[in-house]
């Protein structure tokens, strides 16, 4: 029996799961392997960290519907990924042997770069739902007594529109309390310039990205080096297109919420052949390690380069719709390696993203996500908020229900009115 190993249960892992158990028919077995019990729902902590949800309605006990598709779960996490061997050394000292490995972990927050930086140091953050529950204190905090708030990513990041929805959704959330005429806002990025996402804009992000900062009140500076965050004090260093420092912030706050750079995580961090420099996954375009062909990544752990030449560091995002891409390739190529055949899926990695502003928000389509695009689309609306969350509840009854169909095409296609986007794409058979 084929033994399909997945490392990590979050918006990859788990649907690469039920989509690879249908796929093998009973044919072999499927077993996750995640740091903890449960899933969570990533897109919402920025509704956690200013109350508008709570933990339980973002997460979801893995355990018992992973038993009901008959997929193993092994919760323990892992310690050190063998791909020479074939086999992964969990936590609890046990060990666990595949036929296939995708590894599928997400990122390592790497707040250690920067003094001062993450949830152990001086600034929030949104990227872990226990991090959001802290940042919701914190900003109970802010209310009883308002200050200034610093909102932003530092260099290396590559998933900005976080940073960005969370920046108006406490805009909302304190115009709702009555305080926000007390919060000056500044919005601190190493991104050329406002909009870009790593991704040098889609349609025109650029402009209604300012636009929507002017009109809610919320400064910005972007080529922003974070040097240091002292308790109360962000060190910011701005540069200019040849990186050179021309003006040095120093940014007073009374809570700041800042992204951090991402690399791989130590399961599989200085595996020779297997990872980059950064520790993230190397792929081919069949999301297949060259180095170990058994070895499959799929999500925010793979390696992209980044989009062109930028002052500062800026990483390329690994958005939903993109991961979902990789998840359907991945599980066609297995299935054909399991069949005795090559693998001839290729992922589409095109973007289909809804950027929330607690109230209205923006919408963006790329095809293909990096460019030169086919599509290069975006929109803003109150229709964006009300679109958020029926995502929200849609993709948690996805997983609750142990279904594996694609979210983001149908979005493109029902909601959005863009024409239907393929999630991948299948090479002739030589």
């Amino acid at each position: 029996m084929t033994e399909v190993v997945i490392l990590g249960a979050g918006l990859g892992g788990v649907i690469m799961a039920y989509e690879i158990k249908d796929k093998l028919r009973g044919g072999g077995n499927v077993t996750i392997i995640n740091n903890g019990p449960t899933y969570s729902f990533v897109p919402s902590n920025p509704w956690v960290a200013v109350g508008w949800r709570k933990t339980a309605d973002v997460t979801v006990e893995l355990a018992p519907i992973l038993a009901k598709r008959d997929i193993g779960f092994r919760p323990e996490g892992a310690r050190r990924v063998h791909p020479e061997d074939n086999r992964i050394e969990l936590n609890d000292g046990t060990e666990l042997s595949y036929d296939y490995l995708v590894i599928a972990t997400g990122p390592d927050l790497a707040f250690d770069e920067i003094e001062g930086l993450g949830p152990e140091g001086n600034t929030q953050s949104i990227c872990m739902v226990d991090h959001a529950e802290r940042a919701r204190t914190a900003f109970d905090e802010l209310v009883r007594k308002p200050g200034p708030v610093v909102v932003g990513a530092v260099q290396g990041a590559s998933c900005f529109g976080p940073a960005y929805e969370f920046a108006f959704v406490l805009d909302t959330a304190l115009r709702q309390a009555k305080v926000r005429d007390q919060v000056p806002i500044t919005f601190v990025t190493p991104e050329p310039y406002v909009g870009h996402l790593g991704l040098d804009g889609v349609g025109d992000t650029k402009g209604l990205l300012e636009s929507a900062m002017r009109e809610h009140h919320i400064k910005w500076i972007t080529n922003a080096r974070t040097a240091k965050v002292a308790p109360g004090v962000m060190h910011v260093e701005e540069v200019g297109d040849d990186g050179a420092v021309k003006a040095e912030h120093e940014l007073p706050f009374a809570y700041s919420m800042m992204l951090p750079a991402f690399r791989g995580v130590a399961a599989v961090a200085g595996i020779d052949g297997l990872t980059n420099p950064r520790g993230f996954i190397q792929i081919d375009k069949h999301q297949r390690n060259p180095a170990f062909p058994n070895v499959f990544g799929i999500g925010v752990c793979v390696a992209i380069p980044p989009v062109g030449k930028t002052p500062l560091p800026v990483g390329v995002p690994k958005t939903g719709f993109m991961i979902e891409s990789m998840v359907t390739a991945t599980a066609h190529n297995i299935a054909a390696l399991v069949a005795g055949e090559e693998p001839r899926a290729v992922a589409t990695w095109n973007a289909v993203c809804l950027a929330d502003f607690g109230d209205s928000g923006i919408a963006f389509v790329a095809q293909p996500q990096l460019p030169p695009r086919n599509v290069n689309w975006s929109s803003q609306g109150r229709w964006v908020h009300a679109a958020k969350i029926g995502f929200e509840k849609y993709f948690l009854h996805k997983v609750r229900q142990g279904k594996s169909e694609t979210f983001y095409e149908n979005l493109a296609l029902d909601l959005l009115g863009v024409k239907k986007l393929k999630d991948i794409h299948i090479e002739p058979a030589e």
